[in-house]
Parts: C-alpha cells; structure tokens; sequence
C-alpha cells in the first residue's frame, strides 16, 4: 500500500506540474508499479532519478528551448506513448525479475542499463540544445539547427555520459554491484543514446515543410501537410526511443552472458 501511495503521489504530481499528461501519469502508474514488482523501492527510486532529473532539466532555460516546439513532434510534457517509450523496456525486465528472482545479477545490470540509457539520451536532449554552437550530424558531420534528430554536439555528448554516470552512481547505492558492473551500465547506458542518434539520423521520420523549407518531425507545418525528407524513413521518435534503449540493453545482456 505504501509503494502504491508513492506511486501515485509522483505520477500525480508530475501531471500537477505539467511534466506529464493525464495519459502520461496513468502510464507513469503502470511502469512504476511494474518495477516495483521487481525490484521493490531500489527500483522505484532508481527510476524516480531518472524521471526526477529529466523533468528538472526540462524546466532549466524553458525559454530557450521553446523555439525547439517548432521541429519537435511532441510538445516537452510526456504522454502514456512517451512514458512507455523509456520506461517500457525496464518494466518489462522488471517483471521478468519478479518470475526469475532478483538474484538473477545479469538481469540486475541490464535493468539499470535501460535506466541509464533513457536517462542519457534525454539529458543528451535537455541539456545539448543549450549549446552555443550548432550540433552536426553524426554520420555526415554536418551542421543542422538545434534539436535536429541524429546531430550531436560536446556539450550533449558530455550531458549522455554524465546522464549515464548518474544512474550507475545510483545504482551503485542501491544494488550490491561491482566496479565492473557499474562500469558496463555507464558505458551501455551512453552506448544506448549513440544508438538512438543513430536512429534518429538515418530511420527516423523527418518531414520538409513545403512552405517554410523546415525540416521537422511534425508532418503538419505552417498549417499545410509536410513532405517526407528522407525516403526509406520509418519509425516516429517514440519508437526510437523504445528500439535504442532495447539495443542497448540486449547488447549489455550479450556481453554479460
């Protein structure tokens, strides 16, 4: 009773301080419920770092970020889609640990790495699109606008591994781990926000207005119906999200195992 009160209190006030939807926060329920099933209140917190921290980082220089809304499909409060997309993946381990037992170590680790990966990738997102230079992209070193899926600059870059490092440093007080172990969640967890801008860049739906020449993930710009940019592009940034932190952690599983 006591973690569903703790759940319910974090989800809701998330909605309260509009980091999450409605939707958001029943998904936000679901997860968190999910995890505790596992991993009990070690779980909860390690995922409450992540949702802590990356709904803090969204609030820092708002301002700044607002002209991003224009490029973005979404607007900065997450929906159920969006709490699934990164918390998806540890919910799922999590309910595997709670079948299996949580002596199973491997399966400890790959679920701090999904953590991490999510965490890295949205701090990447937060805190890269504050800097000063243009970002380039990662297979073509070109330089794009701020907040163009698949670019990368120092300032985010520095911001994934240190998304990274946090959750491994958390983890690290929650769970009896190695040196070892924590390594392999900061070193997956960042490989999990390479994979993403990876994605981001070559498979990722982007779409070119056909009034302003923007090109956006929005597939209505300037109040027309954008055109696709890239031809073989399939998956929204949802999905994205969801497909690197999966990578990421079934690698880790492999070298692991």
């Amino acid at each position: 009773m006591i973690a569903i009160f703790f759940i319910l209190v974090i989800s809701i006030t998330g909605w309260k301080l509009k980091s999450l939807t409605l939707g958001g926060a029943m998904g936000a329920i679901v997860v968190g419920l999910s995890i505790y099933v596992g991993y009990s209140f070690q779980g909860l917190l390690l995922l409450g770092g992540f949702f802590g921290s990356s709904s803090l980082l969204s609030k820092v220089q708002s301002a700044k970020k607002s002209n991003l809304l224009d490029l973005l499909e979404k607007g900065d409060r997450r929906d159920m889609i969006q709490v699934m997309a990164n918390g998806g993946v540890p919910a799922i381990l999590s309910i595997f640990a709670a079948i299996n037992g949580i002596s199973d170590q491997a399966l400890l680790v790959v679920f701090c790495i999904s953590i991490a990966a999510a965490n890295a990738d949205t701090w990447a997102s937060e805190i890269g699109t504050l800097s000063k230079q243009k970002p380039r992209l990662l297979l073509t070193l070109k330089k794009v606008e701020r907040g163009t899926s698949g670019a990368v600059s120092s300032l985010g870059t520095c911001a994934a591994i240190a998304g990274a490092a946090f959750i491994s440093l958390a983890a690290s007080f929650l769970f009896s781990l190695s040196l070892t172990e924590l390594l392999y969640i900061l070193a997956f967890g960042f490989i999990g926000n390479l994979i993403d801008t990876l994605l981001g860049q070559t498979i990722q739906n982007k779409y070119k207005c056909s009034n302003c020449g923007k090109v956006t993930e929005k597939q209505v710009h300037c109040s027309k119906r954008s055109k696709k940019h890239a031809k073989y592009s399939f998956l929204n940034n949802d999905a994205v999200n969801f497909f690197s932190i999966a990578i990421s952690t079934i690698l880790g599983w492999i070298i692991l195992s």
